[in-house]
């Protein structure tokens, strides 16, 4: 009578069947995490403890790799902590030297447009600033008073009373349009003003400019004196619309107009 093995649980597992589960369950342990990095290494130097309890293959790891793992992973969170600081302060450090560039160039800025607007003030003011023509001087004829020294019959400027070699200035800002011998008017100077109006000056002993020169309010531009139809030293001051004779407007008013007191 010939026997056969008995089938089903009782049956007991190949050696081929055994030696592959425990391949197996080596590989899971790893690829699982519980045991990589250093426990990898670990592993290739010295095999920990293994219990076999006829089933699978239990791996257990002494107290010291543990430790050391811990550790690592420890340092390695407090690496990418700090990092995560510098990383912080390189971007705050960033944002503060901008701030602080901006912050320096507005000021640059509000002081540059500050210097341009006192400039500007000043400019203004150049331009506008009257003075009298003469220093310290009076009005000794009005403007058109009658008298046959005058071949329009009256006096077409004001007269200031003025020695020879006064000086003599601008009343304001503007251009030298004439320098020449203005026959009655003697040596003249006239100017082109800012606004566009015209001023003149007769009677001089000499000028102190050229034709084309620009002059401020103050300036000096000639020297008193008497030439041409004069009955002695004095300044002939007269306000033109134009440059030449017959465009006379009442110098007084013009002068007061612009501030100056006559």
């Amino acid at each position: 009578m010939a026997f056969t093995r008995p089938s089903g649980k009782h049956r007991r597992p190949s050696r081929g069947s055994r030696a592959g589960a425990r391949a197996a369950s080596v590989a899971a342990l790893t690829t699982t995490g519980v045991v990589g990095g250093l426990a990898a290494s670990a592993f290739a130097a010295e095999a920990p403890a293994v219990h076999d309890t006829g089933l699978t293959r239990a791996i257990t790891l002494d107290d010291s790799l543990a430790e050391e793992i811990a550790t690592q992973a420890a340092l390695q969170h407090a690496a990418a902590e700090q990092a995560e600081a510098q990383e912080k302060a390189a971007a705050q450090a960033k944002k503060d030297a901008e701030e602080a560039k901006r912050k320096a160039e507005a000021k640059a800025k509000r002081e540059r447009e500050a210097k341009e607007r006192a400039a500007r003030a000043a400019e203004r003011e150049r331009l506008n600033a009257f003075v009298a023509p003469v220093d310290g001087s009076y009005v000794s004829t009005g403007y058109q008073a009658g008298s046959s020294l005058w071949a329009s019959g009256s006096h077409t400027g004001i007269d200031f009373h003025a020695a020879s070699g006064t000086s003599v200035h601008a009343v304001g800002a503007g251009t030298v349009v004439a320098v020449d011998w203005g026959g009655a008017y003697g040596n003249e100077v006239v100017l082109r003003m800012q606004d566009g109006t015209y001023t003149q000056y007769g009677h001089l002993t000499s000028a102190t400019v050229s034709v084309g020169q620009s002059v401020s309010a103050g300036q000096q531009i000639a020297i008193s004196g008497s030439t041409g139809n004069s009955t002695g030293p004095h300044l002939h001051f007269e306000a033109r619309t134009g440059p030449d004779y017959g465009s006379d407007m009442d110098p007084v008013a013009y002068l007061r107009a612009h501030g100056v007191h006559v």
